[in-house]
């Protein structure tokens, strides 16, 4: 049953929240919503071994669609593989929470990551694009109303790339601190929703086994104890740095190197020892304008350190 209508539209290079007005859900359908570059090719690894209950490297842009990218498939051809799908159906987002129709019978996995972190991570991501691929977003920016332009060319140093996303005003590009910190204000909202799970990447770093488990539990499956290590291990960071040319493929099309520059470090705190202590105290600022003090917890420390969001006041 559809409990929520999306409260506004995000149109951007990447992504057109129009596309879910198709999607037909079925019980037990599970979105795994985040912002770039915060762990959603991570969680969506995660959920497959669970939901296969098998360790065995398979193709997530194919098992795990991408509803709202709009530089890809027609959304009709979405949808129609969508509805061929038998096993239980996990979808991919990059939208904020009141973007998308919330339905009852869907479960909802949010990640987050500390905002520098995610700046860090998606520097990488823009200085890996193919020419291909800037060519393939000017089209769709120039073709959008709500656009006219083509992608903007990033800076591609750690310190300017930083100082542009923090001070961004413009927040049509959802991927900037403008979309980044609206989009988690989004997901914040509605914590207390009891099909909407919070995951934090620190969280996964620090014990991917309990976390795990918590999606596990959330998703309603259980796992025979002895295989259980062997899905852990799949989850890796380095095993699925092994199998990327699997779980990633055609990643090539797109990024310079394929698998090995998607999937990059897997690591926190780049940003030290690049930021100065004026680019620190700015994102300091930027984020007590933005956000409660609650959500800036929860996104430096994740529920390991700031407790579990739903018990969160603000």
């Amino acid at each position: 049953m559809l409990s929520r209508e999306p409260s506004r539209v995000v149109r951007d290079w990447a992504c057109d929240s129009r596309r879910w007005s198709g999607y037909k859900p079925r019980a037990g359908d599970v979105v795994i919503a985040t912002a770039p570059k915060v762990g959603t090719t991570w969680m969506q690894q995660i959920v497959n071994l669970l939901i296969f209950q098998s360790a065995q490297p398979r193709v997530l842009g194919e098992l795990s669609p991408w509803i709202d990218c709009r530089f890809r498939q027609p959304i009709d051809e979405v949808l129609s593989d969508i509805e061929a799908q038998t096993h239980r159906r996990f979808l991919k987002s990059h939208l904020p929470l009141d973007a998308m129709p919330l339905h009852d019978e869907v479960r909802y996995i949010h990640v987050a990551r500390d905002g520098r972190d995610a700046c860090m991570s998606l520097l990488n991501h823009h200085n890996s694009f193919v020419p291909e691929a800037y060519e393939v977003f000017d089209k769709v920016g120039l073709a959008d109303e709500t656009i006219k332009r083509p992608y903007p060319r990033l800076p591609k140093t750690e310190r300017e790339f930083f100082l542009y996303w923090i001070d961004s005003k413009d927040d049509l590009p959802t991927r900037m601190s403008a979309g980044f910190f609206s989009l988690e204000r989004s997901f914040w909202t509605e914590r207390r929703r009891s099909n909407l799970l919070m995951v934090h990447y620190n969280d996964l770093k620090a014990d991917l086994s309990g976390e795990m488990k918590r999606i596990a539990d959330f998703l309603g499956i259980k796992t025979p104890q002895t295989l259980w290590p062997q899905l852990v291990e799949a989850a890796s960071f380095e095993a699925m740095k092994r199998d990327g040319g699997t779980i990633l493929a055609g990643t090539e099309r797109h990024f310079r190197g394929g698998h090995e520059t998607f999937l990059y470090r897997g690591t926190n705190s780049r940003w030290r020892g690049v930021l100065t202590e004026a680019d620190l105290n700015l994102y300091e600022r930027k984020i007590n304008a933005e956000l409660s003090p609650s959500l800036i917890r929860w996104l430096g420390e994740g529920r390991l350190g700031a407790g579990d969001p739903r018990s969160s006041p603000d």
